[in-house]
């Protein structure tokens, strides 16, 4: 045996300081700027300040293949606090009736995230550190199943699971 460290020793501590390097990189991201993935369809998360709302805490948006774009925002419910998210697709502007606004969302449910461990928690409101991983279930066959979807929309139905993928400036 040769003097030093042995080999799977050094494999560890490399692996080691290669999980901190990338978590410290995320983990000085608010989640107000993070940008979260997903791996299957390219599909991108881009958060954006909320600014001065009293309802609604988390503001993004949802960019697919071929361009489109879908505005999130999350607000959490009354009775047992949910982060309960929607996924709006060419809403219109101003003035806008419920009726209105329910044709034009694509997805609607409560946002998860993970940490490092995969400890699953409620999405949290801005000013904290952006989750490693983002939930939002069924998202996939709720957007095929949208206007948003099929020929003169996206063509790549995204999977339920972002990942955090860096840091808006």
């Amino acid at each position: 045996m040769t003097h030093g460290t042995s080999p799977l020793i050094g494999l560890m501590a490399a692996s080691m300081a290669l999980t901190a390097g990338t978590f410290n990189a995320h983990a000085a991201c608010p989640l107000e700027l993070a940008v979260y993935g997903d791996a299957e369809s390219e599909a991108g998360i881009d958060f954006r300040p909320t600014g001065e709302s009293a309802v609604v805490t988390n503001t993004f948006k949802m960019v697919l293949d071929n361009s489109v774009v879908l505005d999130g925002i999350v607000m959490w419910t009354e009775g047992v606090a949910r982060p309960h998210g929607s996924l709006m697709y060419k809403c219109p502007t101003g003035d806008v009736t419920g009726d209105e606004l329910a044709a034009c969302t694509v997805w609607e449910g409560v946002v998860y995230s993970s940490d490092d461990q995969g400890k699953i928690a409620l999405l949290p409101a801005e000013g904290v550190d952006a989750p490693k991983t983002l939930i939002f279930p069924d998202l996939g066959p709720s957007l095929q199943m949208s206007a948003a979807y099929g020929e003169n929309g996206f063509s790549k139905v995204p999977w339920d699971v972002f990942a955090l993928k860096g840091c808006q400036e």
